[in-house]
Order: structure tokens, then C-alpha cells, then sequence
């Protein structure tokens, strides 16, 4: 083989690789989200030079590879796992397969895609909006399969949050979805420019050669470069300006939907946590924290993700329960619940005369981590990695919860990547949001990641978001995307804040995700008229 075509056949995959490497350097800890505009660029090019729907394909799922692989690459601080007995070898071995699978299983989505689009780019007859629409369309669409299950978080519209506030304002209009369509719709206008240049490059180079191949794909597209630029950057503006629009919309805060919330941030290491010496220290500090911020005036008191790691009925033995009791102050707690012969991960609301108001139990568990698929396969290696001798069960999905200052809308940890979970509750009266979460098995980007979810969340449903984590990063959110305080990492903390209840509903939270349908609908019209035009023709 010459070295050109060896060179061409390498750069078939190192291209879409060096796209999806970049798109995966938008969320933290890099934290580049403009690149996010460019990222998808070399992948929509190169499935258009694709000489099969497999070598498509394969362009997509590389491409995935380099954006999911490197954008997920904290799942790898689960190693090592010592400390729950597995040995230190067995923990690499999870680690990497945990990466491995969860990096494949969003590269499927791309490299589905990118299939789908090489059939796209093959209709000669399509005009090049027309293919950017469709191109969208199937994007969004698979990113609404593939977050209807339950292994999700590397949605496009997350590489904006939670810097680009503008354009994640969008999210009030349609969800994610919109700003993942704006990405998409940029870059695929981008990537059509580079292609119809292309062409046009071959086409001079033809009849510079007199070879006039009317077959060849010199006049797929009727628009210039130029002009598919200019739509790119228009669109681009225009789409901000949207955004900028509702982002300046005042908040409205009347006195009486007021509350006063804290946080404690109890920086208890899940080497220990679950060990005698984790729960003393747990006990002391969240029992302390919770003092400190009654003498604050705080009406209620917000804890992580079992941050006292105490079935409920054990807890009302402990000094916790105790200084509930004493200073008659509302506590959200989080604490496993018991359902049978199982358990949940539950957050209850318990009063200050010390009844339980309330419990949520976490509806989406973590595959592999809370709860692993195959369960009556595998069932040697649940109880080798469980921390307790039940099993963890996930709650209903359709649960609401209650508080004495109104319904709020719940999130446990890895729920914040499910957009329509907090939809849902919002639709269904939710007044503000509580996070409440335990980042502690992961690497220090996780949390990051994990606090841009809840940025989203907040927006999308116009809420205030309050978010407690065991080691970081605690914050409160606006409905606007602001952090109007962040913890620091692996540190103890308590802070006091003021939120407000709202009852607003956004175009999302009362109609979900339309865009995506509306999408489908016009691609599905615009295909349909290029056929007929090329019929007649």
C-alpha cells in the first residue's frame, strides 16, 4: 500500500478520534465548551467520505470512543476498591471493564448515527439543510432512547453547563434537547460547508482535467461554502441572543415563598464510612452541623446522599435524632430505608417533634454500582460488593415528595442526569429542588460534572436547587444557572441560604420534550418533498 493511502485509511479513524477527544475536553475538568461548537465537525465530514454504511459507522463509534471515553474517564477512581475487600488486581479489573462499558455504550450511539447519516449523505437529491435537519433529528432522537434507560450522563448540551448560562436557557423551551440540537445544527452546518467546498474543489479539479463526471457528487449541494457558513454563525447568534432573552427575565420573589435552608458537607471518606470509626464521625458532624445551622435561624436542614449510613428505625436511637428533637427544626435526611427483606437509599423528612413527613427512595440506581444487571447470575458478586447484607431496590418512578413547606422535587446522586425525572415532579407541583448526593467514590472531575447536571436541572424547570454532597461540591442554584455558593472538595462545611418556592411552568416542564417530535416531523416533511422534486425532475 503507498503511504498516502496508508495515510488516508489512518486518518479515516484519527480524524473522528481527534473530534470526539475534543468534545470530550468540554466538560470538566477542562472545562474548553466552546470547542463543543467545532467538535462534531470532522465526524459529519468524514461519514460523507465514508465508502459504507460500516466504515460510517466505525467513524462514528471512534468518534464516540475519544468524547465518551475521555469525558467518563472518573469513573476509573472507583480503583481501588481494598477497603470493600475486593482485591487491589479484581479492583482494576472493575474499574476498566466499569470504563470500557459505560465509554462502548455511548459510542453506540454515535456510531448508529453516523450510520444512519452516511445513508443520509447517499439520497444525492437532499439539499444540505435538509440533511442538517435530519442530522439533528436523529441526534436528539437517540439521545432520548438512550436517557429513557438507565445508563446516561454524556448528553451534548451537558458540555455547556455551567458556563455558557445563555445557551442553556434554551433547556427552558424543550429540555436538553434543544441545546443538543443547537450543537448539532452548528456543527452539521459547519461540516456541509467543508463538504460542499470540497466538492467544489473537485469539481475545478475535473474540468481543469476535462473529465466532466456528472455522476460524481460535485452537485449535491446548491448552496456556496460561504453561504452555509453564514447560516452557521447566524444561527449561532441568533440562538444566543434566544437564550440571553430568557436569562434576563427578572426573578420573581415574594417574601412569603421564602426559606431559609442549610447544608452540611460532612467530608466523610467512603474508605470508612460505612465502618464503626465512619459512623461516629458521621454522628458527630452532621449532628454538630445541624446545631450550628438552627442557631442560624434555618427553617429546614439538608444532608448527602446517606450521610448517616443508619437503617431510620437505628438513627431515632442516635444524638442526631436527638438534637431534632431538642431544637424542633425540619431535617432532610439522608439514610437507608427498608422495604422487606431489602433496602433503599432513601432521603426522609423528618419534623422536629421527630415524625417521619415523608421518603423518597432513589428510582434510578447506578448499573454496576448500586445494583448490577443479571442479578440472578451474578448474585455471588452482589453480596461480595454490597455494603450491607440486603440488597439496594430502587424506588417507584413515579414518587413525589412531600415536604411542610410544600412539594419539592427530589434527586439522589445519579438522578441528576435524567432530565425528565425532575420534569415530571415539577409538572406535578414541585416547588424547589433538593440534590442530594455522594460523589466520594469517584475522581475530583465527577463532582464537577456532577454539580453542571443540577445547573441544567434548575434552568430547565425554572426551580431554586439546593444540593448537599458528602465531600463536594455542595452549592446552592438559581433558576438562572448561578451558583450563588459552591463548597470546596473534600472538605467539612455548613452554609445558610435563602431559596425561594416557585410554581412557575416552562414550556418544558409543561410539554417535555416537543422539539424532538418537531424535528422528526420537518425532516420527515423535508425528505418527503426532495423525493418528489426528484421524481419530477
Amino acid at each position: 500500500m503507498k503511504p498516502s493511502k496508508q495515510f488516508s485509511s489512518a486518518s479515516r479513524f484519527l480524524v473522528p478520534l481527534v473530534g470526539g477527544i475534543l468534545m470530550g475536553l468540554t466538560p470538566a475538568p477542562v472545562e474548553a465548551w466552546p470547542l463543543a461548537w467545532v467538535a462534531l465537525v470532522p465526524i459529519w465530514f468524514w461519514v460523507a467520505k465514508a465508502q459504507s454504511v460500516r466504515q460510517g459507522a466505525l467513524s462514528g463509534l471512534v468518534w464516540g470512543i475519544g468524547y465518551h471515553g475521555l469525558a467518563l474517564f472518573w469513573i476509573t477512581g472507583i480503583h481501588p476498591m481494598t477497603w470493600m475487600g475486593v482485591p487491589w488486581l479484581a479492583s482494576l479489573a472493575i474499574a476498566i471493564f466499569c470504563w470500557t462499558f459505560i465509554t462502548l455504550w455511548g459510542a453506540a450511539l454515535v456510531g448508529i448515527w453516523a450510520a444512519l447519516l452516511f445513508w443520509i449523505h447517499q439520497k444525492s437529491r437532499i439539499s444540505a439543510l435538509v440533511r442538517v435537519l435530519i442530522g439533528t433529528a436523529l441526534w436528539c432522537g437517540l439521545e432520548s432512547i438512550w436517557s429513557a434507560g438507565s445508563l446516561w450522563w454524556t448528553s451534548l448540551s451537558y458540555t455547556q453547563s455551567p458556563h455558557n448560562l445563555v445557551i442553556l436557557h434554551l433547556g427552558k423551551l424543550s429540555g436538553p434537547a434543544t441545546v443538543t440540537a443547537a450543537i448539532v445544527a452548528v456543527n452539521g452546518l459547519v461540516a456541509e460547508a467543508w463538504i460542499s467546498d470540497q466538492h467544489r474543489r473537485d469539481a475545478q479539479e475535473l474540468n481543469a482535467r476535462r473529465l466532466l463526471a456528472v455522476t460524481s457528487p460535485v452537485k449535491r449541494s446548491h448552496l456556496q461554502p460561504a453561504t452555509l457558513l453564514g447560516i452557521a454563525a447566524g444561527l449561532l447568534v441568533v440562538l444566543h441572543l434566544i437564550g440571553f432573552g430568557l436569562e434576563s427575565r427578572p426573578l420573581i420573589q415574594p417574601q412569603e415563598a421564602a426559606l431559609k435552608v442549610g447544608i452540611v458537607q460532612g467530608n466523610i471518606g467512603n474508605t470508612i464510612k460505612l465502618f464503626t470509626e465512619g459512623k461516629r464521625r458521621a454522628l458527630e458532624r452532621y449532628t454538630n452541623g445541624y446545631l450550628k445551622l438552627v442557631n442560624q435561624g434555618v427553617d429546614a436542614v439538608l444532608t448527602p446522599e446517606g450521610a448517616l449510613p443508619f437503617f431510620l428505625s437505628d438513627l431515632k436511637r442516635q444524638d442526631f435524632y436527638s438534637a431534632i428533637l431538642e431544637q424542633g427544626v425540619v431535617a432532610w435526611v439522608g439514610a437507608f430505608g427498608e422495604r422487606g427483606r431489602s433496602y433503599t437509599n432513601s432521603l426522609f423528612t423528618i419534623m422536629g417533634n421527630g415524625e417521619t413527613f415523608s421518603r423518597y427512595d432513589k428510582a434510578k440506581l447506578v448499573p454496576l454500582g448500586e445494583y448490577i444487571p443479571f442479578e440472578s447470575v451474578l448474585g455471588g458478586l452482589i453480596d461480595r460488593l454490597s455494603p450491607l447484607e440486603a440488597h439496594l431496590v430502587a424506588g417507584s418512578p413515579t414518587q413525589l415528595f412531600e415536604t411542610p413547606f410544600g412539594r419539592a422535587i427530589a434527586g439522589i446522586c445519579y438522578e441528576s442526569a435524567f432530565a425528565e425525572h425532575f420534569r415530571r415532579q415539577a409538572a406535578a407541583g414541585g416547588q424547589f429542588i433538593l440534590s442530594s448526593s455522594n460523589d466520594a467514590h469517584y475522581s475530583s472531575e465527577m463532582p464537577a460534572q456532577h454539580h453542571a447536571q443540577d445547573v441544567m436541572r434548575a434552568i430547565e424547570t425554572d426551580r431554586w436547587a439546593v444540593r448537599a454532597t458528602n465531600t463536594g461540591y455542595s452549592a446552592i442554584v438559581d433558576p438562572h444557572g448561578r451558583t450563588l455558593w459552591m463548597s470546596g472538595i473534600n472538605t467539612y462545611e455548613t452554609h445558610a441560604e435563602t431559596i425561594y418556592r416557585r410554581q412557575t411552568e416552562t414550556p418544558y416542564v409543561r410539554w417535555g420534550d416537543w422539539l424532538t417530535k418537531v424535528l422528526f416531523g420537518l425532516a420527515g416533511v423535508a425528505g418527503l418533498f426532495s423525493q418528489t422534486f426528484k421524481r419530477q425532475e
